[in-house]
């Protein structure tokens, strides 16, 4: 049977941020012992019997139709993305008919690696679902993790994962000034592919590690955060060149692996411009740029 867990808890998540009266209900006098909505509150602002969505929190329902979800949807307010992980949560793929996962020792596709070589002055990486780093050319190493080795992504037991880094890797913290953002986004995101692949042990393994290793990051994933994350702007304060701000656009890689291509550029003419050439400057006047070891003073 499939474990709907994970469907308790977020819809649980959600009835508790909103009040009655943010859905049209009367604010009845008696003292509430708990905030936020109660079950038959859901259900009567969905139109359901309370005997039904209780069975659905609960997981105990079966064949839930879209015009339920829709209805339970519209009464919690869920975003698109919110409204999308609902529809995973609720009818997960069994796990005799699923797929096998990619597996972590999966390489970028030769083509993709020549591609992302192409961006000379532009920093790009192949990433899987999990955010493991399956590349980058020169220019993504130096921008995101120039305290690493340039060849990491090459090995899988030392493979670079980036939402691991940003909770767990002092340096790679650093290097955002907003960085509660970062964390929040990052969260959100990997929920959000965690409802799509929940017999992803790799995945699963990964999400325990971060819960164990960093309060931080169990404290935002009990709250079911939920966002997609393919394009955006953001900050970095980087040890070379300084503040920059950049934007990034992902794209998916055809084919099953899961595999998506992200890079980052620059506004024409904008001081964070100057600093991706003067990053790339570093790699013409130092071929050493892209190991480990000491660095150059920042850039001024």
């Amino acid at each position: 049977m499939p474990d709907f867990s994970e469907l308790s808890d977020f819809l649980r998540s959600r009835r508790a941020a909103l009040t009655p009266e943010e859905i049209g209900l009367p604010q009845l006098a008696e003292r509430r012992r708990v905030p936020g909505l109660r079950r038959e509150e859901v259900a009567l602002a969905a139109g359901l019997s309370v005997t039904h969505y209780t069975r659905l929190e609960q997981g105990r329902a079966q064949q839930v139709s879209d015009s339920v979800l829709d209805a339970i949807a519209r009464t919690l307010r869920l975003t698109p993305d919110e409204h999308g992980h609902l529809m995973d949560l609720a009818r997960p793929e069994p796990a005799a008919s699923r797929r096998p996962p990619a597996p972590r020792a999966a390489h970028a596709d030769q083509g993709v690696r020549q591609l992302i070589d192409s961006f000379a002055d532009t920093p790009a990486l192949v990433l899987d679902r999990r955010n493991d780093v399956l590349a980058w050319n020169a220019m993504g190493h130096l921008l995101l993790a120039l305290h690493l080795d340039l060849d990491a992504p090459e090995h899988p037991a030392r493979r670079p994962n980036l939402t691991r880094m940003l909770f767990l890797d002092e340096r790679t913290r650093a290097l955002y000034p907003r960085w509660q953002e970062e964390a929040q986004l990052a969260v959100a995101s990997l929920r959000l592919v965690a409802g799509r692949h929940p017999h992803d042990k790799q995945l699963a393994e990964l999400v325990g590690e971060l819960t164990v290793n960093s309060e931080e990051f169990a404290r935002r994933w009990a709250k079911h955060p939920v966002r997609t994350c393919v394009a955006g702007t953001k900050e970095l304060d980087h040890p070379l060149v300084g503040a920059l701000e950049l934007s990034f656009q992902s794209l998916l890689v055809p084919g099953p692996a899961d595999q998506r291509v992200i890079a980052y550029t620059a506004r024409p003419g904008s001081g964070s411009d100057a600093g991706l050439r003067l990053l790339a400057a570093t790699l013409l006047t130092d071929p050493r740029s892209g190991s480990t070891g000491e660095r150059s003073p920042r850039v001024p």
